[in-house]
């Protein structure tokens, strides 16, 4: 269909089910639950739309279960890397050609047998293999995701449309081409829907991709890519190759035709990517795009006008939620020392109250943490701060790995405002507070800002607007997500455009056109309707 424009209309963003109960949604995530634990499904590696068995093998395991397993996933060698580098560049000739409108088509069909079909089977895979609850599960595995393929195809089509000024007798065109080489994604286990939007996002702009799936949600990435391939993608347009991230880094890293790489992870990996790209950056047949997002020491900072109640459930909310595994997850509060008893008090009651335990009993907040040495490193900083004559322990801070990396929500409150746990990125449900004095909030706001070396979330609380036009100010380099009287997690596609700076990544901001410009190579276009018979010009002539 040539002889016509489409346009894709501006989405709206994915409802939230409720899964009350007696819902017809919290039946089936029931039944979908039970049918899954079930089964033993064989994950294989896909190059270029076929499944490969490999000898080489891991388990996905429920990590609230740790002795149960969900799948056995085949790992990629050596010799599945190189071929699905191939692949990538042998399907590439036929996806870039094809049109804008037929890419978007697949991605917008993506979303709606998420959203419709498979939105239980969806749900139940990141619930077991990796232990979220069913609202924590809902609003990743199916809300986002859905967003992000629905708003990226919006932006894409927004994109596109831009284009030059003209002159007389003259055609300027911008042409948005794809990254001349693959793309390759590397992805975190703690968003499927992140899973999800790193190889497509590149991959909606012409791309095409090498995903490597993070060994810990290999179970609901798999099901992302057999959900692509009944929508129409293409073999080879996405190949999935789980398996060692040092061996397969080693090689596509290296490789000539690396067109970029899109990571969502911890910082020491994006500086090891960083630098290997460095190495070899005359061997590339172009410049390699960077785009990452990393690690994250969120904070709440609150002002002596706020209001306690709303401070206690942000921090709640912030640092419990999914166990504290999102980059963007509370993990220091800074608190005016006239609140500092109302706020214990409020926070000892309210995490008194929370339930813990298998996210198939609707009723519990928290879950298990991923896996073994997440949970050894989490349960490190809670024994130092017990020992630590500079902190105490204010509530939860038991642990254990009986049956399954179940860890309390933890607070912490420290005297030193550079505490270890006030620093470093734990990736876990423990938060730390330090106790200012209400005469020093610009000289605490210049700490909170020089403490960490990462800016990706942070919160501000009062009711002061002059206080927080003050806080923000100061705060403007500390955070690339900025909240005002909220949690700093939960940013929505299309409302909260996702990233920060410093040492938390490239801020390409996920969830907007920022994002898909990173996997564009624009060329200008000029079409002259009257070229120049001569080379003089009218200044020329004689007096």
């Amino acid at each position: 269909m040539k002889n016509s424009v489409f346009e894709i209309p501006k989405p709206q963003n994915e409802p939230v089910l409720s899964y009350l109960p007696g819902s017809k949604e919290r039946e089936d995530l029931k039944q979908m639950i039970s049918l899954l634990k079930k089964q033993k499904m064989h994950i294989p590696v896909i190059i270029g739309g076929k499944e490969i068995f490999t000898d080489e093998t891991g388990n996905c395991v429920i990590p609230h279960e740790k002795e149960h397993i969900l799948a056995y996933y085949h790992k990629a060698g050596e010799k599945e890397v190189h071929e699905a580098i191939q692949s990538a560049m042998d399907a590439k000739r036929i996806w870039d050609n094809l049109d804008w409108n037929e890419r978007a088509s697949i991605f917008l069909k993506a979303a709606a047998l998420i959203s419709g079909p498979y939105r239980a089977l969806m749900n139940a895979a990141t619930m077991l293999a990796q232990s979220k609850t069913a609202y924590q599960a809902e609003i990743d595995a199916v809300c986002e995701l859905c967003d992000f393929f629905r708003f990226n195809a919006y932006f894409m089509d927004q994109i596109y449309k831009e284009q030059p000024e003209n002159s007389h007798s003259v055609w300027n065109k911008t042409e948005y081409r794809s990254l001349e080489g693959f793309v390759f994604a590397i992805t975190p286990f703690n968003f499927t829907s992140i899973a999800g939007n790193l190889p497509t996002s590149p991959a909606l702009c012409g791309n095409t991709v090498v995903w490597k799936p993070s060994s810990a949600s290999v179970y609901s990435n798999y099901l992302i890519m057999k959900i692509l391939s009944e929508a129409g993608l293409p073999d080879g347009v996405i190949n999935f190759i789980p398996g060692s991230g040092k061996q397969i880094g080693e090689i596509v890293l290296k490789d000539r035709h690396l067109a970029g790489v899109h990571f969502t992870g911890s910082t020491d990996t994006f500086d090891g990517i960083w630098k290997t790209v460095g190495e070899h950056i005359s061997e590339y047949d172009t410049y390699p795009r960077l785009v990452g997002e990393t690690g994250g020491k969120d904070f709440i900072f609150v002002h002596e006008s706020a209001d306690a109640e709303e401070v206690v459930s942000a921090i709640v909310r912030g640092a419990f939620e999914y166990q504290g595994q999102k980059c963007s997850a509370a993990s220091r509060v800074y608190l005016p020392s006239g609140m500092e008893k109302e706020t214990d008090d409020r926070l000892k009651k309210m995490v008194s109250e929370i339930k813990m335990g298998d996210p198939e009993d609707f009723r519990n907040f928290m879950a298990a943490v991923i896996d073994q040495p997440s949970f050894d490193k989490i349960k490190s900083y809670i024994d130092d701060a017990k020992e630590s004559e500079e902190a105490e322990i204010l509530c939860g801070g038991e642990c254990s790995d009986q049956i399954g990396y179940f860890i309390e929500p933890t607070v912490i409150k420290t005297k030193n405002p550079s505490f270890k746990t006030m620093q470093e990125e734990i990736f876990g449900p423990v938060v730390t507070i330090y106790v200012y004095d209400e005469s020093c909030l610009e000289e605490t706001l210049r700490l909170c800002d020089g403490t960490s070396k990462y800016a990706l979330t942070g919160a501000v609380f009062a009711k002061d607007p002059q206080a927080i036009r003050e806080m923000s100010r100061i705060l403007s380099q500390a955070a690339g997500n900025f909240y005002i009287n909220d949690k700093p997690t939960g940013a929505v596609v299309g409302q909260q455009p996702f990233g920060g700076a410093r040492k938390s990544g490239t801020n390409d901001k996920a969830g907007s056109k920022t994002n898909l410009m990173r996997w564009i190579s624009q060329r200008s276009i000029k079409e002259n309707f009257e070229p120049p018979k001569g080379f003089d010009y009218p200044y020329m002539q004689e007096e």
